[in-house]
């Protein structure tokens, strides 16, 4: 069962109902500080609850000085200012010549959310700070029970308002979040109103320089979820490292304690029967039911479970499986395995995308994985992605790396850092924690080593062990090359791959090196030799349709696909090699990469162009991983 540890973990970032009032003079009080605030609903599988869909048109307005959150000095703000009020501002001033507001959401734009506002139009292609964004809906008739508003995520900073009263905050950008709002709802039409603040600093998770875009916005679905009065909030149904399945099952609601409840897999002929105790918690391990299949890439099955708990029941589709290391190996259901895997930004297939992941999009960007290149595995960098992909891997049969965005240079010794770090990290494994397709937690990617770094990536391996040990713990490191001429020397000495079950390793020789392609496999690696070793990244940028045969020039897709040849080339020298996922499978938004002629704003890293044209790289990889898929069978 999870420890009260595990529990305080998960929502710390989530701000509770706060106090307000929509009248002038009145406005809500300030949150409560980090340390002080409650755990929020976790909503587990919440996408297969039934409830109000919210996405769709919503107005928006910019605030690029955050007048609707504070006023010229730093206080509250004035009445005309307060996005969240109430009414009608078009309304109050026809109706008092003396009132001024400066706002007014209900007559502004519309955008339809899901979606980044830097794709809306050209004048906020690059606009980096707070934006508001409202729309009204009918309360479900006749309604009984208790509600919640649900963001898939919203990026970064959230704050929100139901009917001018203040629900909640969040930070992070990349991680599901919800409040509870039955006793604000009122009969007839309801307003919401969202402010999200898309500007990160020197302390925020990731912090101000990345090489990716920076989608700010609504990036992932709005729904009104209704349950009854007591629910099944959390759910964890898994198959231990002994081939047992073990669940968790905590109940939320006036009737939470001692409870009867019933786990049920139909297609299995399960139906265990159990009480919760005082807290509404269940643990309980079960013997694998007679013909149970084990998820695997090769045949990614998956069951429907279901626990019922009075009037609630809650669904989810689960396959089963162990993933373990032993020695230099990764354990699949017992047995070895090569992960034949691609690095993925979270970006559909297109000119202009907005991070808005339908299952369509989902669907074509791992078929490219699944069967273009023969993989089994893909890299969801460098965040947390939508529950969509992570449904769809399940789906397909790819298992996942999950990471959190602890990217780079954050604040070390910051420990509000720390807290914002170890809340995505928590609220990313709960709500992916029943996903069959996730093998590996990652906590970070290429960071510096320090005493600070060290200390806090320990504490965000502490924090996976404690919430999950079916799974594997990673992060992505730095090498050290040795000076001198001749073939490149790279050894590990980051203290940090003591810590983790894998050793995974980034490394761009030939690209961000003088080296020739040539010289690549003739490379030394001084690596643990007690522990598989995945390279997490690799790669060359090509633009699409660029070629140069003769002396391939960087940037050509002639030049792109012979780094590949020499690279994994130099990696078949490496005994304990057990895995790959190149950098990256499609070319993404970065506004670092700025090269007129071959760039544009766009990392052209990927195997497919933006729109999904194949580079000569994408044939190497993928004819590597069939061999290497035909050698495993």
């Amino acid at each position: 069962m999870r420890t009260k540890l595990a529990y305080a973990l998960i929502g710390i970032a989530a701000w509770p109902v706060l106090p307000a009032s929509a009248q002038e003079g009145a406005p809500p009080p300030p949150p409560p500080p980090l340390a002080t605030v409650a755990t929020s609903p976790h909503l587990v599988s919440a996408d297969m609850r039934g409830g109000m869909e919210l996405s769709g048109p919503w107005h928006y307005s910019i605030d690029p000085f955050r007048s609707g959150l504070a006023g010229f000095h730093g206080g509250l703000p004035d009445a005309g200012q307060r996005r969240w009020l109430d009414i009608d501002p078009r309304a109050e001033m026809a109706k008092d010549g003396r009132v001024l507001y400066e706002f007014d959401l209900g007559h502004s734009p519309f955008t339809t959310l899901p979606s980044s506002w830097l794709t809306e139009a050209p004048e906020l292609r690059h606009y980096q700070g707070l934006m508001w964004y409202q729309r009204t809906f009918p309360a479900p008739a006749g309604r009984t029970g208790r509600f919640f508003l649900r963001f898939g995520a919203a990026n970064y900073k959230t704050i929100v308002y139901l009917n001018g009263e203040a629900v909640g905050r969040h930070e992070g950008g990349f991680t599901p979040f919800a409040f509870e709002v039955t006793k604000l709802l009122k009969d007839g039409e309801n307003r919401i109103t969202v402010g999200v603040d898309s500007k990160v600093d020197e302390t925020t998770v990731p912090p101000t320089v990345t090489d990716w875009e920076n989608y700010g916005g609504v990036t992932r679905p709005v729904r009104l979820i209704a349950t009854p009065d007591t629910y099944v909030d959390d759910a964890w149904v898994r198959m231990t490292r002994d081939g047992k399945l073990a669940a968790d099952v905590h109940l939320d609601g006036p009737n939470a304690a001692n409870r009867v409840i019933h786990l049920k897999i139909a297609e299995l002929k399960l139906d265990r029967s159990a009480t919760t105790d005082a807290q509404g918690n269940w643990h309980g391990v079960i013997a694998p039911p007679r013909g149970l299949v084990r998820w695997s890439p090769d045949r990614p099955k998956l069951y429907d479970v279901a626990i019922a708990s009075g009037e609630d029941e809650w669904k989810d589709r689960i396959g089963f499986k162990t993933i373990e290391v032993r020695g230099t190996d990764i354990l699949l259901n017992g047995k070895p395995i090569f992960l034949r895997g691609i690095s993925l930004h979270e970006e559909e297939i297109g000119t202009d995308p907005t991070r808005a992941i339908t299952p369509a999009s989902a669907r074509a960007l791992l078929s490219e994985v699944k069967t273009g290149l023969h993989g089994n595995y893909v890299r969801l960098a460098h965040y947390p992605h939508t529950e969509v992909m992570t449904r769809m891997a399940d789906e397909l049969g790819l298992l996942v790396w999950s990471e959190v965005p602890v990217y780079w240079q954050v604040a070390w010794s910051n420990p509000e850092t720390l807290a914002t770090a170890r809340n995505m990290l928590a609220e990313n494994i709960v709500r992916d924690h029943n996903r069959a397709s996730v093998a590996i937690w990652s906590v970070s990617n290429e960071t510096p080593v320090t005493d600070a770094r060290n200390t806090f990536l320990r504490t965000l391996v502490g924090d996976v062990r404690r919430l999950d040990d079916t799974r594997l713990v990673g992060a992505a490191l730095l090498v050290e090359r040795a000076k001198g001429d001749g073939p490149p020397v790279m050894e590990m000495v980051d203290p940090l791959a003591d810590a983790l079950d894998i050793v995974a390793i980034n490394t761009y020789n030939g690209w961000y090196s003088q080296d020739r392609l040539a010289t690549l496999p003739s490379s030394i690696w001084k690596v643990p030799t007690n522990k598989p070793l995945l390279f997490s990244e690799f790669g060359a940028d090509a633009k699409a349709g660029f070629h140069d045969i003769s002396d391939p020039q960087k940037f050509s897709e002639e030049f792109q696909a012979e780094y590949y040849r020499q690279t994994l080339a130099m990696m078949d020298r490496l005994p304990t090699l057990r895995g790959l996922s190149p950098w990256i499978l499609k070319d993404f938004r970065s506004p670092r990469r700025q090269n007129p002629d071959f760039q544009q704003g766009w990392n052209r890293k990927g195997l497919i162009s933006e729109t999904g044209q194949r580079k000569q790289a994408f044939d190497v990889l993928a004819a590597y991983y069939a061999k290497r898929e035909a050698a495993a069978k």
